[in-house]
């Protein structure tokens, strides 16, 4: 397990700096080599894809159970055997500490 998956979301209300491109890096390295940062620096995406419609939504309801215990929550596009997963930190307009600890958990769901 990634360290980053141990840790806990820390709530962000604004008024930190965004993590900066050479920051996200080093929390890209933490992480599945799936993940990439977005060409501006403020998200990181991955894609998944899944083999019918009833594992895609297998994968999102894992993800949003994630998502709702460490109140940090993605952007999602989901279609038959997709699932699109952006992480941002709407708050400070860019990336955090906390895209990539959820990022670390969602690694950790089985892909059935």
């Amino acid at each position: 397990m990634s360290g980053l998956a141990e840790r806990r979301c820390k709530p962000c209300e604004g008024g930190i700096p965004p993590l900066t491109a050479a920051e996200a890096q080093q929390f890209l390295s933490q992480i599945s080599g799936s993940w990439a940062v977005t060409e501006n620096a403020r998200a990181i995406r991955r894609e998944f894809r899944f083999r019918d419609f009833y594992r895609t939504m297998s994968f999102v309801n894992a993800l949003a159970h994630v998502a709702n215990i460490e109140d940090h929550h993605p952007d999602l596009e989901v279609g038959y055997n997709y699932c699109h997963v952006t992480y941002t930190t709407h708050a400070i307009r860019g990336l955090s500490e906390n895209d990539f600890v959820c990022a670390a958990k969602v690694d950790l769901i089985p892909l059935i």
